[in-house]
């Protein structure tokens, strides 16, 4: 879990699990308002996945979304951009050369704002051992090499199936006895101040084992996303909607 401690900002925006494809392509407009200065963040951190498939090795996944990647990188030459891998972006790299990424090996990874211990995390990181060994397996660069060329020969047969599913999936369900499920998987786990994750899609806040634990809203559901601000008596994060053309 070691990973040089990241610095917040004051300003910063976080954004989680916009799962940007074809179908859901609100999170490019919002990328264009940063790259075009409309929007002004101090950094840029992206708590996975962002896009909805985006697999390093398979340049099928890069055509897909290149033109989102390019905006990111540039928008990286001029802000810290942040990148935690999620379950549908992973082996990120070479995508995003001028970007902090952190794997999910390295999650939750530890952050400081002021004087407060934050950690950060996509969420998927402590799965059943079945799902740790799948995503150790699927992001195993000789499995990714393979992969890439079976797609190939089958004219990206794979990748289309998988984008199939995925479009009939529903992202913005209400997790029920989501509070329980929280306190038993991270009680006596964690010394911090913030623990904020995604994955879940919950956008909820609420105290854990002494510390406030914020599961952000999922950005494909509704366009939220928020911004680093420092408040004596509330969450870190101010809460926003994108709205295009606003």
């Amino acid at each position: 879990m070691s990973h040089k401690v990241l610095e917040l900002q004051e300003g910063a925006f976080v954004i989680s699990d916009a799962h940007f494809s074809h179908r859901r392509e609100e999170l490019l407009a919002f990328i264009q308002d940063i790259h075009s200065k409309k929007l002004r963040p101090t950094q840029l951190i992206l708590m996975g996945d962002i896009f909805d498939a985006l697999f390093g090795g398979i340049s099928y996944t890069y055509e897909q979304n290149k033109e989102l990647i390019a905006l990111l990188n540039d928008i990286s030459r001029d802000i810290e951009l942040i990148y935690l891998e999620g379950n549908h972006d992973f082996n990120l790299s070479h995508f995003f050369v001028n970007a902090v990424i952190v794997p999910i090996e390295k999650q939750p990874v530890e952050a400081r704002y002021r004087d407060k211990k934050v950690y950060l995390a996509h969420g998927d990181f402590d799965g059943e051992t079945a799902y740790k060994l799948y995503t150790a397996f699927i992001r195993n660069p000789f499995v990714l090499f393979i992969l890439k060329y079976i797609d190939l020969a089958l004219n990206h047969m794979i990748l289309k199936k998988v984008n199939k599913h995925l479009n009939k999936k529903n992202d913005c369900n209400d997790f029920k006895g989501f509070r329980e499920f929280i306190k038993r998987r991270l009680e006596n786990r964690f010394e911090c101040d913030y623990f904020i994750e995604g994955h879940f899609h919950q956008n909820k806040f609420f105290i854990v084992d002494g510390f406030q634990y914020i599961n952000l809203a999922a950005f494909a559901c509704n366009q939220r996303y928020f911004i680093i601000k420092y408040s004596k008596e509330s969450s870190i994060l101010l809460e926003q909607k994108f709205s295009k053309g606003k």
